[in-house]
């Protein structure tokens, strides 16, 4: 559950069966994973003002790592694209 809402990670649609569906997964899973690193550094703010600034900062460092893996997996739907 994410802000009130519920939602399913579509593990079963990894079974595509073109290059077309491939695309559209990975560019679902692109916005998801951008949403959820929205929410993670707010948490990260939220944490930080109520004082528990070590979590915070581990938390920081994992939406860092979070936006480099989106980075990565952008890169790869962009050249499947090209290809």
């Amino acid at each position: 559950m994410h802000e009130g809402h519920y939602h399913t990670h579509h593990g079963e649609e990894a079974g595509f069966e073109t290059i077309e569906q491939a695309i559209a997964l990975m560019s679902y899973m692109l916005e998801h994973n951008r949403h959820h690193a929205e929410e993670l550094h707010e948490l990260c703010h939220k944490l930080e003002a109520m004082g528990k600034g070590d979590a915070a900062n581990l938390l920081d460092a994992s939406v860092d790592r979070f936006f480099d893996g989106n980075a990565m997996l952008e890169s790869a739907l962009e050249t499947l694209k090209g290809e």
